[in-house]
């Protein structure tokens, strides 16, 4: 039988990981990972997908283009990333980047290893064409995590 959490902290998450996607709704859900790795003294994991679907539908996959996109991706939370590390609350920050196909890369690179017991995502990134054809990362990381799933809108 699981043992039952009796106190405020034991209810608490040790690792945190948020999946972001690039979209305008990364802020909104890198926030609400922070404040949550502070609020249970946690290790935030920040992990981000370059997507290399299109580029595989196409034949080729360029890679010399990766340094460039996740550079882009890096910049953009920079700020964010440089607070959360700064939080004296957030055990560890790290930032975790890689290319491939977004779900197969999140789930054998990314949770997979860090093991997290929680995963905040946004509700959307895709466009309505990507989303018929590829369906939901958020539905997709709900189904297939041993963990609790953080959706946020």
């Amino acid at each position: 039988m699981a043992e039952t959490a009796t106190t405020y902290q034991d209810l608490g998450y040790d690792k945190i990981f948020v999946s972001l996607d690039g979209s305008e709704q990364q802020d909104k859900v890198l926030d609400r990972a922070i404040v949550m790795a502070a609020n249970d003294n946690a290790e935030l994991y920040v992990g981000y997908v370059i997507d290399s679907t299109a580029l595989e539908a196409a034949g080729t996959f360029p890679v010399d283009i990766v340094p460039s996109l996740e550079k882009t991706f890096r910049d953009s939370i920079a700020a964010k990333v440089a607070a959360a590390e700064a939080n004296p609350y957030i055990k560890k920050v790290e930032v975790i980047v890689r290319s491939g196909r977004i779900r197969e890369t999140l789930k054998d690179e990314m949770l997979d290893v860090i093991e997290p017991d929680l995963v905040i995502c946004g509700a959307r990134g895709l466009s309505s064409i990507k989303y018929a054809i590829l369906g939901s990362i958020s539905t997709f990381l709900t189904r297939n995590t041993e963990c609790d799933t953080l959706i946020v809108k």
